[in-house]
Parts: C-alpha cells; sequence; structure tokens
C-alpha cells in the first residue's frame, strides 16, 4: 500500500469524531475503530508522521530499537506533531515543555545507552519492596480523605480523592515537607496542564513557571540531603551508585521532575476513569463489590478500558515495513494507545468492561525499555483507592448531572471534575 493510498483511508472527523471534533475528547474509540478497519498505519502529508493504531504495530513500535526516544526534541521545534485531520497535536517533549533547556532529557527521552544508564541507577532506589511497604501509607491517606468525604452526599471525587491522594504519596516518597505540599501539588497541576499542547500560550507560560520554581525547590531540597539524609527517595536518588557511576546534579533535578509529573498526573486518572466506568457498568460494579479478589484483575481492566495515556511518539531510525506500508527513516510516529487497547484483533469485544479479563496484555504502562518504572506503585494506588472507596461507600453513584467533564487533552485522558453521589446522607 502506498502513502497516498493510506491516506486517502484515514476518516475525517465529521465522519467519526476525530480530534478535531467536540465528540473525541468524549469518547475517542469510534474513531479508533474507524481508523482500524483502514489498517494498522496511516500517514498524514501535510504534518509528515505516521499513526499507528493496532495492538501488534504499536506493541512492536514501543519495543523495537528502530523506534528512537532521543530526536523528538528535534521534531518538537519543527511543530509537525498533528493528528490525521491536522487536530490535536502530540505534547512536546518534557524539557522543551518545561522551559528548562539546562537540564539534561529526562530518562524518558533518551535512549540506550544514556536511558539504560539512568534506568539502572533509579532502579536501585525504586524497588518493589519499596513499593510494597507503601501500602498502609497509602492505606492511610486513602480513608483520611474519604473520612472529609463523610457526611457530603454530592462530592467532586477528582478533588477530594483522586487527585490529593497520589499527589500526597509522590510528596512523601520524594521527601517533601508536610508543609510544602499546598504549593506542590499547584506546581505539579500547572507543569501537568502545560504538556497539553492545544492549551493557550498562558497555560504554557505558567507551566513553565512552575517547573522553574519546582527545579530551584528540588536542588534546596537535594542540597539538604546531601548533609543530612533521610528515608526518602531524595536520599536514595543520591546515594545510588553502579560500577562508581552516580546521577549527577543536573540528571537528578530533570529526574525529580519526571517523577513528580509521571508519578501523580496519570494514577489520577486511573482511580477518577476507573470509578466512573464502574459506575457506568453496575453490573462488572456489583461483581467486584461481591468479590474483592477481583481488584487486581479489575485495576487491569480499567487501565485498558480508558488508558490514563493515550499515545506517545517515536522517531525511526531507519525503514520500518509494517503491512503493506513502509515507514521511512526519520519519520515522526504516534503509537495510539488508546487504539492498541481497544484492538478486537487481541480483546474479544474490546467495548466490553470486563472486570474477570484474563488474558488482558494492555499497553497502559507501555512496553520494552520505556516500560512505567511507576507501574507497580501506580497498579498499588490504583487498588488501595478504589477498594477503600468502594468500602465506604456502598451506595456511590452518578447523580443525573449530565455528560462526563473530560481534560480537553487528546494525549493524557482524565476527568476534570467527576460529581458522584456517596448516598452519605
Amino acid at each position: 500500500m502506498t502513502t497516498e493510498e493510506t491516506t486517502r483511508t484515514v476518516p475525517t472527523p465529521t465522519t467519526v469524531g476525530g480530534p478535531g471534533s467536540p465528540g473525541f475528547i468524549a469518547d475517542p474509540y469510534g474513531y479508533y475503530a474507524a481508523l482500524q478497519r483502514q489498517g494498522p498505519t496511516h500517514f498524514v502529508p501535510d504534518r509528515g508522521l505516521w499513526w499507528l493504531v493496532s495492538h501488534a504495530a504499536v506493541s512492536m513500535a514501543l519495543h523495537d530499537k528502530r523506534f528512537a526516544k532521543r530526536p523528538l526534541a528535534l521534531a518538537d521545534r519543527m511543530g509537525t506533531s498533528g493528528g490525521p485531520d491536522g487536530g490535536a497535536a502530540e505534547p512536546r517533549t518534557v524539557e522543551g515543555a518545561l522551559g528548562l533547556p539546562q537540564l539534561p532529557p529526562s530518562m524518558l527521552f533518551l535512549d540506550p545507552p544514556e536511558h539504560t544508564r539512568l534506568r539502572s541507577l533509579v532502579n536501585q532506589a525504586f524497588t518493589p519492596r519499596m513499593v510494597e511497604r507503601l501500602r498502609p501509607r497509602i492505606a492511610a491517606i486513602a480513608q483520611e480523605l474519604l473520612d472529609a468525604m463523610a457526611g457530603q452526599d454530592a462530592v467532586d471525587l477528582v478533588a477530594a480523592y483522586a487527585f490529593p491522594l497520589p499527589a500526597i504519596v509522590i510528596a512523601e516518597l520524594l521527601g517533601v515537607p508536610a508543609e510544602d505540599r499546598t504549593q506542590f501539588r499547584a506546581w505539579s497541576d500547572d507543569i501537568a496542564l502545560s504538556l497539553d499542547s492545544t492549551q493557550p500560550n498562558e497555560v504554557r507560560s505558567r507551566g513553565e513557571t512552575a517547573a522553574r520554581a519546582l527545579a530551584v525547590y528540588f536542588a534546596g531540597l537535594l542540597a539538604e540531603r546531601r548533609g543530612a539524609p533521610r528515608e526518602d527517595l531524595l536520599s536514595s536518588l543520591l546515594a545510588v551508585e553502579e560500577a562508581g557511576d552516580r546521577l549527577g546534579p543536573a540528571d537528578l533535578l530533570s529526574m525529580c521532575i519526571l517523577l513528580l509529573v509521571a508519578g501523580h498526573e496519570t494514577t489520577k486518572n486511573l482511580i477518577a476513569n476507573g470509578v466512573l466506568s464502574l459506575l457506568r457498568h453496575p453490573d462488572q460494579l456489583a461483581a467486584l463489590r461481591a468479590d474483592p479478589t477481583l481488584y487486581p484483575t479489575a485495576v487491569e481492566e480499567l487501565l485498558r478500558f480508558e488508558s490514563p495515556v493515550q499515545r506517545t511518539a517515536r522517531i525511526t531510525h531507519s525503514d520500518v515495513q509494517i503491512g503493506q506500508a513502509v515507514i521511512p527513516a526519520g519519520s515522526l510516529v504516534l503509537t495510539v494507545i488508546g487504539a492498541a487497547n481497544r484492538d478486537p484483533a487481541v480483546f474479544p469485544e474490546p467495548d466490553r468492561l470486563d472486570i474477570t479479563r484474563q488474558d488482558n496484555p494492555h499497553l497502559a504502562f507501555g512496553r520494552g525499555i520505556h516500560f512505567c518504572l511507576g507501574a507497580p506503585l501506580a497498579r498499588l494506588e490504583g487498588h488501595v483507592a478504589l477498594e477503600a472507596l468502594l468500602r465506604r461507600f456502598p451506595r456511590l453513584e452518578l447523580p443525573d448531572t449530565g455528560a462526563p467533564d473530560w481534560t480537553a487533552n487528546t494525549v493524557i485522558r482524565g476527568l476534570r471534575t467527576l460529581t458522584v453521589s456517596t448516598g452519605a446522607t
């Protein structure tokens, strides 16, 4: 299939609700399905980029060495990241969006051997044992937040629970003092929103200002930990060493910012999106309440069904053939995780929420060397948060308040607000 033939198969926003249409934010999956019916690859000539929408193609691109991360800064400067219909764009690279050119790229935007070096060092401070040790504290935070919700019938679950829980966890994990967490969460919110390229310039500016302030803040905390280490992740990052190699000061700052942005935004969306999905599918909610042993598979299914990260980007090092299409070297490629996780070739009845789904090779955390470092923590937080919420409020339901309030972001899928009735009054 030629590039021209592939391009002709891309549906328009008006026919299936693509990124340029209002309906895409509410439900992008019809658009993804239309693309999948036409094939796994789609070239966008006016943008010079490709979309991959099948599970096989996305999975391959996420782990194949021919698809690189490091050149993404060049693509960002070129501004070549729109969707198949010229609609919503991919967010800029973290280092570009944060406005911190003096810092090296975060691990998220590096290839081997730089990525291998940083990942091996951070893995030593971010072990499964450390994550599991957090379970009692996560449960305690959940209970404190649920206590504050008690007695209120209508609650914004995002503001009251889904946002603060992972924000407090990552703040405590990094060693941020309790008195600084309000400012810490404000910075985090501004940075996360600025990563959405569809936002206006003033939002980007606020994000850059917040990132600079956060870098200065972390530099101060790291200086304190050098003189007086504590039982926190900052001290662990300062201490890790392998074959005489340590994280340098600039790498440490980039790592702290990455852990902050990636460590709470997607988990917030896992919790809120998951609650919405369960409330919209009362049979699945009832099954989960009846059998708490289903929580592990339920979390995986919720990650698949409403993936917090809908797509990510790569650039090809060499020509790559997928099916009949040849993607040339140097091409910007968007791997559409949200589409891959609804691929009917892999997931029977992909649009059906099934918390008992056993064969569930979803790609919500990526694949390959960039598989999410914080996946065990996100899974743990999601499990604890959902179980505590549903146990505390057995009559939780959605009030008749209209359509869900999704954030206008085609890359990070999350709710701006989620009003629920707790049944507590």
